[in-house]
C-alpha cells in the first residue's frame, strides 16, 4: 500500500513550477488512458492560469494550497485550501491568485 501526503507532492509540484516557463507543473498520482478514474496535482505559480477549457466530464476540484479562481462563462469562484468543488459541465479556466496547488479528480469512462 502506497500512501502520499498530498502537501509535500503539492509542495515538491510548487517548487518545480516556479522554475517552469509555464509557471505550471503536474504530475499524475493514479489513472492513466485505460483507467476510469485520473488523479492529477497540479501546481501554477502566483498569476498563471490554466486557459479555458472544455470540462473533461465527470471532475471534481480539491484546493490542496494556495488561492484559486475558477471562472465559467455562467459564474465564478475562489477557492482556498480545504475548498472542493464539483466542476460545471462547461468551459473553465482556472487562475492561481498565489502559488498554488490543486488535486484534479476526473472519471474518464475509459
Amino acid at each position: 500500500m502506497d500512501v502520499e501526503n498530498l502537501a509535500a507532492v503539492a509542495e515538491d509540484q510548487l517548487e518545480l513550477a516556479r522554475v517552469e516557463s509555464s509557471g505550471r507543473h503536474a504530475v499524475t498520482l493514479m489513472g492513466d488512458r485505460g483507467s476510469d478514474l485520473r488523479q492529477t496535482v497540479i501546481a501554477l505559480a502566483a498569476g498563471q492560469r490554466l486557459q479555458d477549457h472544455e470540462s473533461p466530464g465527470e471532475a471534481t476540484l480539491q484546493v490542496i494550497s494556495g488561492e484559486v479562481e475558477l471562472g465559467t462563462a455562467s459564474g465564478g469562484a475562489t477557492l482556498s485550501p480545504g475548498d472542493y468543488l464539483v466542476l460545471p459541465p462547461e468551459r473553465h479556466g482556472l487562475r492561481a491568485l498565489a502559488d498554488s496547488a490543486v488535486l484534479l479528480t476526473v472519471a474518464t469512462r475509459a
